[in-house]
């Protein structure tokens, strides 16, 4: 998977990376947001439990496999459960910070175009994680499932009655799973390279990884390529060919012209014209 690629398509003129100083403070911004707005919902303890009973319900109703099915190989030795949660604790930030400064560097367009999905990813996965407070499947009896990070390490957790720097209760949807398939997305996109659809083995890794370690249920992934998809469309629609947003007037003003032009009755010739032309 080398990044050492052609863009995909030509790009309609040249586009001025953006000022560094302000991308630094937006991504940083972007960072403490998504860090610190998981903690409006600590303490929401009872509601977190009762919608975890609820998606495991939700997961057997559908007929998905129970997250044990991918956990079970990692338990036959220490080794595999140790690299998945050295992956969980390390590999999900640095990879998507990698990935836009490599896009800021060599596909300016791109960048601005993934910086805004991942934002607007990151918003909408908080706004869930307020709403639906969930609680991850080590954390669930039912779910018999073994807390690798605490008995494998590493772990990036405390105990959850102490934990101050993280909540632990806002497992839907998975921004693990989420980030990883629009990185995986953006190589694709932003590269020519043959080989670029290997980059799908980031968010496959990721997604095998959140599910064995059980810090996430089918679910959280499911919910959070929704939620991606939707992102990518709102951001397509209000985004020029040259990576710019289309102001609000000016969409309007498009879709007015556009209709009037539409309904404007094509002039039909003149009986007088009709008669003269007839008389030649």
């Amino acid at each position: 998977m080398n990044a050492r690629t052609e863009p995909s398509e030509a790009e309609p003129g040249a586009t001025a990376r953006p000022p560094l100083v302000r991308e630094l403070l937006l991504v940083v911004g972007l960072f403490l947001v998504y860090k610190f707005g998981r903690q409006l919902v600590t303490g929401h303890t009872t509601e977190a439990y009762r919608n975890a009973d609820r998606v495991w319900d939700w997961e057997r109703t559908l007929h998905l496999p129970e997250e044990g099915s991918v956990q079970s190989p990692l338990l036959h030795g220490d080794t595999l459960a140790h690299l998945a949660n050295t992956y969980y604790a390390t590999v999900h930030f640095p990879a998507t910070v990698a990935f836009l400064v490599w896009l800021y560097l060599r596909r300016p367009a791109r960048y601005l175009w993934a910086r805004r999905v991942l934002a607007g990813l990151t918003g909408a996965a908080l706004v869930l994680h307020l709403v639906f407070p969930l609680a991850p499947p080590r954390m669930l009896a039912a779910a018999g499932l073994v807390d690798t990070a605490k008995v494998y390490g590493p772990s990036v957790y405390g105990p959850p009655q102490t934990d101050s720097l993280s909540n632990q209760f806002a497992a839907m949807p998975s921004l693990h799973f989420g980030w990883a398939l629009m990185v995986a997305i953006g190589l694709i996109v932003a590269t020519r390279s043959r080989w670029r659809w290997l980059w799908l083995l980031h968010p496959l890794v990721t997604l095998a990884v959140i599910v064995g370690t059980a810090n996430h249920y089918w679910m959280d992934a499911i919910v959070v390529t929704a939620l991606l998809g939707v992102v990518l469309a709102v951001v397509r629609s209000l985004t020029s060919p040259r990576g710019t947003l289309v102001p609000l007037r000016s969409r309007h003003r498009t879709a007015t012209t556009a209709a009037r032009t539409q309904r404007k009755p094509v002039p039909a010739e003149s009986e007088e014209n009709v008669l003269v032309g007839a008389g030649r």
